[in-house]
């Protein structure tokens, strides 16, 4: 049955319910992470070192520099993922690399074989990308809210690269109360026709991340922004290094090309909630 819930009530809860994975005070919730600042976003309580999770099994490293990873074939929740790359002083690090990757609406990655249901996806790129930081430390990605898929809650996977000894593998997580209004409302994440077996609460890698992995959410007029202060320490070594996976190689290096930080293009943006798009 379709949540009771619209989708301003599961942005509330947000703010207000540690179950709903957000444990940010209501002052720092309604704060809007800006890329123009010259310190550090809004919205996060201090600067803490982000703790290393696994990195999982479905990261490659395509090598593509991009803002935009739908590549204009995933539909979903129009998302924007602003990152800011930090060190434990909170002095934003500029030049550091950053990968995301995510599964699709339907909880597929891209560029596996033996997915659920046995589908294949080898070959393909969508929903993985790079950016670098500039000098506030702050890189932003425009994707699809993430679909689930079983034995895990809502997440996003992230590497962040200093050089090849310092790698911080992570992953950001999501409040409960939007996700759940999401996957029962919005196709095409109704596909799965079942409720998620794991939520934050009850997911081992989001208790090891602790607080300092979950988002800060905000609705804006198309998208959602989703912001998170990402702290490294330059001075340590990963537990697990840089994994090239399915594409191997070297991390690239040197500033994003022109234009790597613009927005989506109409054709690849979707409404806020298609097809239910003046609910509130």
């Amino acid at each position: 049955m379709p949540s009771p819930l619209t989708r301003r009530d599961a942005l509330r809860l947000v703010a207000v319910t540690a179950a709903g994975g957000a444990l940010m005070t209501q002052k720092a919730f309604a704060q809007e992470a800006s890329a123009e600042t010259t310190g550090l976003m809004p919205g996060a309580d201090v600067c803490v070192l982000t703790p290393e999770v696994t990195e999982g099994p479905y990261y490659f490293d395509p090598k593509l520099e991009r803002a935009d990873i739908t590549e204009g074939t995933q539909t979903g929740v129009a998302t924007t993922v602003r990152l800011q790359i930090v060190d434990g002083s909170c002095k934003p690090i500029e030049g550091a690399r950053v990968d995301i990757w995510h599964c699709n609406a339907e909880g597929l990655y891209s560029g596996y074989a033996n997915q659920t249901g046995g589908i294949d996806t080898t070959g393909q790129t969508f929903l993985r990308g790079t950016q670098f930081a500039g000098a506030t430390g702050i890189v932003e990605f425009q994707t699809i809210y993430p679909g689930w898929y079983a034995g895990r809650t809502t997440h996003i996977h992230f590497k962040v690269f200093l050089d090849e000894k310092t790698v911080l593998t992570g992953q950001l997580f999501f409040p409960d109360a939007l996700s759940q209004f999401i996957y029962q409302n919005v196709e095409p994440y109704t596909a799965h026709g079942h409720d998620r077996d794991v939520l934050n609460a009850n997911d081992n890698i989001a208790s090891q991340a602790t607080r300092a992995s979950f988002a800060y959410v905000k609705e804006l007029e198309e998208r959602y922004l989703v912001a998170m202060i990402v702290g490294v320490d330059p001075a340590a070594q990963s537990a697990t290094g840089f994994s090239g996976a399915a594409g191997g190689g070297e991390p690239p290096s040197g500033p994003p090309p022109d234009g790597a930080m613009s927005a989506p293009s109409t054709e690849t943006s979707v409404s806020l909630v298609p097809g239910i798009k003046g609910i509130r």
